[in-house]
């Protein structure tokens, strides 16, 4: 008679393996470094713990680990410190503080490095200064090595890390495995990448919230790994949630904004958003917020802990009623910009993809495509040349400081007596010219070069850059509603005390927003100045510039470019083909998986073992008829080919193991967004695919992969 203790569940199967791993690893403090196990049994262990979890890391994936010794006295550390710490809170949550205060501090190292680079190139083009060709030299072939650099570095060291990084986070969190983004090589080429992509300054136009999002996200992997390393149960779903609350915590770092950074994880990241990770999201980017503004002000940066872009807007009355139609004219002018931004964004990307001269370089050489843009960006915005109508001298945080002035530059510019201090209005009329030339001429020669900067292989962010041509936007047309107030045009004294960067700030959220397909940037914007007296007219224009964007389901900046990169993301492989999640998974299901029949014996689950890595392999009532009758855990036959040989009768599957039923069950007419949507909300790890009860297919995560590439190639 067969015992039933034999009848264990998957989980106690995990648990009872992590003992006997614990086991082993203080018996090898004790022991001669050459005794070992014997083989079987670590086979076993091995089989069992890779069952654990379909996200497997490729910290953990290495099956030689040297020093471990070493790494045994470590692991024991840890596992009395998780014990100590247990008492208090579960461990997931010092490892979220853990990740906030982490990426706060990267984030301040970065900003740190690229202001002392840039003070350097500043410092050594005044030192030119009487030589126009030695300046020219200076501002141009310094940007243009540093990208050459940054490109180059990353294209060796590790191919993956070019680019913004949010589409790849997008995928990973939809449930896609890219172990690739997530190593440690990644995370240091593109930290050091992108230090000297925004070393470049305004010349280049680039920013670090995407690439930052990507490092926080590279940071709550390894998290999640020692996290998961210290726990005692181990469940399956800790990484993704770390994924999600790292996204928050990449913005959060990157500005000091809390809230936004939870809105920019619910609106861009995740396609479904849990509740449950509501509570760590906010509490891991209040840590990275408070850690990024201490270190400002223990730096020496601000006095004490307050908005990253201090702006005087007045406060008694910060517009006029009338003024919300101007506002509202104003976010659909950003839609229709976003629009036309949107299509060239597009278009450089296909032109990128099809033309065979790019192709070649793009392909081969990528840190001089790199340095010949960077040349040709930094030889417009010289400021002897057209960079005089441009601000080109200011880096991008005085750009936007500069935008959001209150007063009015028209009024400064004619009263010769008034002096700003500071003074923004001094590299906006360096050239003697009208404020109006400057602004328009920015904002004509910006939307080019800012296409073309998305081309540059190199760790670059694309919101900030868009969030500051806004801010110009906006700026022109307060300008301009404050001439006409000026002149005359309208008799009402109140239109006299327009202030130019409520509308700059307004622009700057609507048209990021409008760009993005998202509503964080109007938060965001109140949350970087503290002008929390604008929300109504900002939200007025977000919403607006949103609702023209959105119209005709055009992909969004982020959807652009998983497209343009073939990624497997089902949400923007809708927004380029909407037919395409209707295609039925009967004509996309691969060859048929391995499965066993009730009666088999220890040969034929000896041969499912060795030739699948699924964790549930299903089981039918006989290979003739196909019947589905459930699915058994590979856990469980590793026991049941245990038990067999220490059995000398021959035993059936059925007599063994327990054949669970299957929840969920899709049919070959399903569709393939309707399996999508059960492998995320459900979180299953196998869906069978029947017919009449027959068994035709298994879809799994990396089967989905393989669909969604598939589908991919075909738009």
């Amino acid at each position: 008679m067969l015992p039933t203790h034999l009848h264990y569940k998957h989980t106690h199967i995990i648990i009872r393996t992590l003992a006997v791993q614990l086991v082993d690893k203080m018996k090898s403090l004790d022991e001669a470094p050459g005794r070992e196990t014997s083989r079987e049994n670590n086979n076993w262990q091995r089989e069992n713990q890779s069952d654990t979890s379909h996200n497997k890391s490729p910290l953990l994936a290495d099956p030689w680990k040297p020093c471990r010794r070493s790494r045994g006295i470590v692991k024991e550390w840890l596992l009395k410190l998780s014990c100590c710490l247990g008492t208090v809170c579960r461990i997931e949550w010092y490892s979220y503080a853990a990740l906030g205060i982490l990426t706060a501090i990267l984030s301040f190292l970065m900003d740190l490095s690229v202001a002392k680079l840039l003070r350097a190139h500043q410092w050594l083009y005044m030192k030119l200064e009487g030589n126009s060709l030695l300046q020219f030299f200076c501002w141009t072939l310094y940007p243009a090595c540093l990208c050459a650099v940054s490109s180059s570095f990353s294209h060796n060291i590790c191919p993956f890390s070019t680019g913004s990084g949010i589409p790849e986070v997008r995928t990973m969190l939809a449930g896609i495995e890219m172990p690739h983004y997530l190593s440690l090589t990644n995370m240091f080429t593109k930290f050091l990448g992108l230090i000297c992509t925004l070393a470049g300054g305004s010349t280049l136009f680039l920013g670090k919230v995407g690439p930052f999002v990507h490092l926080s996200t590279m940071a709550g992997c390894y998290l999640s790994n020692l996290c998961t390393l210290i726990q005692a149960n181990k469940e399956e779903k800790t990484a993704g949630e770390m994924l999600v609350v790292a996204a928050a915590v990449g913005v959060a770092s990157c500005f000091g904004a809390p809230i936004s950074g939870v809105l920019f994880s619910v609106e861009v990241m995740s396609s479904h958003f849990a509740l449950k990770n509501y509570y760590p999201c906010f509490f891991s980017v209040a840590c990275g917020a408070l850690t990024f503004r201490l270190l400002s002000v223990w730096s020496g940066d601000g006095e004490t802990l307050q908005a990253l872009f201090k702006t005087n807007f007045p406060a008694a009355l910060p517009f006029f009623p009338l003024e919300i139609l101007l506002f509202a004219f104003l976010g659909l002018l950003c839609g229709v910009v976003s629009r036309c931004y949107l299509f060239c964004h597009r278009w450089i990307l296909q032109f990128t993809k099809t033309n065979p001269v790019l192709i070649k370089i793009l392909t081969t050489e990528k840190g001089l495509y790199s340095g010949m843009v960077a040349f040709l960006l930094a030889s417009v915005t010289f400021p002897h040349s057209a960079g005089q109508y441009m601000a080109s001298k200011y880096t991008m945080k005085q750009l936007l400081t500069s935008l959001l002035d209150s007063r009015q530059w028209l009024s400064q510019s004619n009263n010769a007596s008034v002096r700003l201090e500071p003074e923004p209005l001094l590299e906006w009329s360096s050239s003697g010219n009208p404020i109006y030339l400057s602004l328009a001429v920015f904002l004509l020669m910006k939307l080019w070069m800012l296409v073309l900067a998305c081309t540059l292989p190199l760790p670059a962010g694309y919101v900030m850059p868009v969030f500051i041509y806004g801010a110009a936007f906006g700026r022109l047309l307060g300008e301009g509603v404050a001439y006409v107030s000026s002149t005359g045009v309208i008799s009402d004294q109140q239109w006299a005390s327009i202030n130019p960067g409520g509308y700059a700030l307004a622009g700057a959220a609507a048209l990021s927003g409008a760009v993005t397909h998202t509503l964080s940037p109007a938060l965001l914007a109140l949350e970087l100045t503290g002008q929390f007296s604008h929300a109504v007219p900002i939200l007025l224009a977000t919403l607006l510039a949103n609702a023209l964007t959105r119209s005709g389901h055009r992909p969004s900046f982020y959807d652009a470019l998983s497209i343009s990169k073939r990624l497997p993301h089902l949400p923007s492989l809708m927004k380029a083909c909407p037919q395409l999640p209707s295609t039925p998974v009967g004509q996309v299901l691969g060859a048929k998986s391995v499965q066993l029949q009730k009666a088999a014996g220890p040969v034929e689950v000896q041969k499912a073992v060795n030739t699948s890595t699924e964790i549930q392999i299903p089981v039918v009532d006989s290979h003739e008829s196909q019947i589905l009758l459930g699915f058994v855990l590979r856990s469980e036959l590793l026991m049941f080919l245990r038990y067999c040989k220490t059995e000398t009768m021959e035993k059936h599957l059925d007599e063994v193991c327990c054949i669970h039923p299957t929840s969920v069950l899709l049919s070959p007419n399903s569709t393939v967004q309707e399996a999508h949507s059960i492998l995320s909300l459900v979180g299953a790890q196998t869906l069978f695919v029947t017919d009449r009860g027959r068994l035709v297919g298994i879809i799994t995560w990396p089967e989905m992969k393989r669909i969604l590439e598939d589908l991919a190639k075909e738009i």
